[in-house]
């Protein structure tokens, strides 16, 4: 017998709500099967929530995971999938460093005018 999960397995095994997984099934990312009302996942639900989960850790677009998602299992392996995800790492990587330059310049920027704001205040005092 395959194992399967209720939505409440999978909120707490990843730490997220049951709303976030009614969401993702919404948009069509998952796919449960239903016994009444009951929504019952499988192992492939489960793989692509925690795909999902961590696309959205490492800031790639929900778009761009499933995508990925898709790609997933596809004929001649998972070297396309490794592929474009080397590529979008790339790209995150780049766009991140950016990010991470301009902070720096800011905070740069922020001490300048922070010790210029000590050294008026410091004239007050006097």
């Amino acid at each position: 017998m395959k194992k399967t999960y209720t939505i409440g397995d999978l909120a707490n095994e990843f730490g997220i709500t049951t709303r976030t997984i009614r969401f993702y099934e919404e948009k069509g990312y998952l796919s449960p099967k239903r016994n009444g009302t009951r929504r019952i996942y499988n192992a492939t639900d489960r793989t692509s929530l925690r795909l999902i989960l961590r696309g959205k850790r490492l800031g790639l677009s929900l778009d761009e995971t499933a995508d990925m998602i898709q790609m997933y299992g596809s004929p001649g392996g998972n070297r396309k999938q490794l592929e474009i995800f080397l590529t979008r790492i790339g790209e995150k990587r780049t766009e991140l460093e950016r990010k991470r330059k301009d902070l720096e310049v800011m905070l740069n920027d922020l001490q300048g005018v922070e010790e210029k704001c000590q050294l008026a205040l410091a004239q007050y005092r006097k």
